[in-house]
């Protein structure tokens, strides 16, 4: 029983999906046929999944079709707002399900990813006629196609390269998104958006940052898709984490910031003079950091952690 990347893609080989498709282009592949994942039993039909959720259901309101303008609700209560037209998301599908947390971790493993990867499964149910608003995702998405047809749209981000945050059309933009996109966000899709059309068996790689919306067209109860979502650091985040827990052997950094907002102006003049030796003390640490350090804190290994810096 193969799981990981290689079954998801077929027929291209996962060599090739590295080299031309990840992360920053979408791919799409048809006629998959994975049963260790189409015939898990809660896949079978939304009342069979909704019979086996143990937790809340969230649901997309219809004044925005998006989780941005959400409700959750128990999946009683989810089956009455779906038969009102109202798509529902199942979030983090791999804790009631060890083949997919088995499936999360080969992938996880196949691309590469780092150790400190946030990767989850999650299972929309769309009615008929319905979809997501117009938005772009900071973390990739590999959609299979369970049940149903889906149509979506997708156009390459000329907006903002490498978002950090998710964003949808006709939201407020995130205060970290806003401190470095440099235009004004659009209001309806460009206008080289690409369709794909997915059916059972059809998988759709959605890189992150992409624009994407989409429709159910389907004389099913509900369009099922099953989405391998993974949230990845950024060098910032690798970063910052090592130098955080490398800083944190220090007992001079650990000390609390007193002063720095005093209105007496010896005590922040002696608050800012402390920040500043303990910069640069860290200054004269830096030449000898290397990147193989750093990943060996972020991806397992402690030396570069215990080794505190020089006061």
């Amino acid at each position: 029983m193969h799981r990981g990347l290689a079954p998801l893609i077929s027929p291209v080989s996962p060599q090739e999906f590295m080299s031309a498709q990840w992360p920053k282009q979408p791919f799409v592949t048809h006629e998959l046929k994975i049963k260790t994942l189409t015939e898990l039993p809660f896949l079978q039909s939304l009342d069979a999944l909704l019979k086996s959720w143990p937790h809340q259901v969230q649901v997309h309101l219809p004044d925005l079709a998006d989780e941005a303008s959400s409700v959750d609700a128990s999946p009683a209560d989810a089956r009455k707002l779906f038969a009102n037209k109202m798509p529902l998301l199942f979030n983090n599908v791999q804790n009631i399900s060890p083949e997919l947390k088995n499936w999360l971790a080969a992938l996880q493993a196949d691309l590469g990813l780092p150790a400190m990867t946030v990767g989850r499964c999650m299972i929309y149910a769309t009615p008929h006629g319905k979809g997501t608003a117009p938005h772009f995702d900071q973390n990739v998405n590999f959609v299979l196609q369970i049940h149903g047809t889906k149509h979506w749209w997708l156009a390459p981000n000329s907006n903002v390269e490498n978002p950090t945050q998710r964003f949808t059309m006709g939201c407020a933009v995130d205060p970290e998104l806003a401190a470095y996109v440099d235009s004004a966000m659009p209001e309806k899709m460009p206008d080289n958006e690409v369709e794909f059309v997915l059916k059972p068996g059809s998988m759709l790689f959605v890189p992150r940052g992409y624009w994407h919306r989409t429709k159910a067209d389907t004389n099913a109860d509900a369009a099922l898709a099953l989405n391998f979502t993974f949230s990845q650091p950024t060098w910032v985040d690798l970063l910052t984490t090592a130098l955080r827990s490398r800083l944190e052997q220090s007992a001079e950094w650990r000390e609390l910031a007193d002063g720095v907002s005093s209105q007496n102006p010896k005590l922040k003049a002696v608050a800012e003079n402390k920040f500043n030796l303990l910069l640069a003390d860290l200054v004269s640490d830096l030449p000898n950091w290397q990147a193989q350090d750093i990943l060996g804190a972020t991806e397992g290994a402690k030396h570069f952690l215990v080794a505190a810096v020089q006061q």
